[in-house]
C-alpha cells in the first residue's frame, strides 16, 4: 500500500482520534518536501555542481533548480549570481513516493543508524533532516560518484505544533530515536 493511500485510510483517522480533532481538515498533513544541497566548492569546481544536479534529479525524479548567490562574499570567493547549490521541491505523488523511499530504504542504510533526532522540528511542525552521504539512496551507484556529499531534507507539514508534526511523522513510519 502506498504511503499516500495509507495516510488517507489509516493515519488520518488515527491522528484525528489521538489529537482529539473534530474536523478531518484539522489533521496535520505533509505539504511539501524540499531537498537542498549547498555547494561551497561550486565556485571553484563547476563539475561538482553538474554532478550534484544529476544526483538530486536521480534521487527525486524531478528537475533540479540551481540556486545562486544573492550577494558577493569576498572571503569565500563568491560573486553575486554565482551558482552555489541546488534544490528540489516535491509535492503530491512524487513527495509521497520520495518519503516512502527515504523512510523505508534510505534511512536504514545509514551506518550505525539508531534513528533520527526527534528534536529537529522548527516550532511550527516542520522537520529538517541532514543526510551526510548521498549513497544511502538506492538510485545512486557508488562507482559513478566523484565525492561524498550530503543534503538537507525539509518536510513541511500543516501541523500547528512540534507535537502534532512528530505524531504525523511517527505514524508515517519515521524512525525517531527512542531516548
Amino acid at each position: 500500500m502506498s504511503l499516500k493511500k495509507r495516510y488517507r485510510e489509516t493515519i488520518q483517522p488515527k491522528l484525528q482520534k489521538d489529537l482529539s480533532l473534530t474536523n478531518i481538515h484539522e489533521v496535520p498533513k505533509v505539504v511539501k518536501v524540499t531537498v537542498n544541497r549547498g555547494l561551497g566548492e561550486a565556485a571553484a569546481n563547476a563539475k561538482s555542481l553538474e554532478a550534484s544536479v544529476s544526483e538530486l534529479a536521480q534521487i527525486t525524479g524531478q528537475k533540479v533548480v540551481v540556486t545562486r548567490a544573492k550577494k558577493a562574499i569576498a572571503g569565500f570567493k563568491i560573486r553575486q549570481g554565482m551558482p552555489i547549490g541546488c534544490a528540489v521541491t516535491l509535492r503530491g505523488d512524487r513527495m509521497y513516493a520520495f518519503l516512502e523511499r527515504l523512510i523505508n530504504l534510505a534511512l536504514p542504510r545509514i551506518r550505525d543508524f539508531r534513528g533520527v533526532s526527534p528534536k529537529s522540528f522548527d516550532g511550527r511542525g516542520n522537520y529538517t533532516l541532514g543526510v551526510r552521504e548521498q549513497i544511502i539512496f538506492p538510485e545512486i551507484s557508488f562507482d559513478k560518484i566523484d565525492a561524498i556529499r550530503g543534503m538537507d531534507i525539509t518536510i513541511v507539514t500543516t501541523a500547528r505544533s512540534d507535537e502534532e508534526g512528530r505524531a504525523l511523522l511517527r505514524e508515517m513510519g519515521m524512525p525517531f530515536q527512542s531516548n
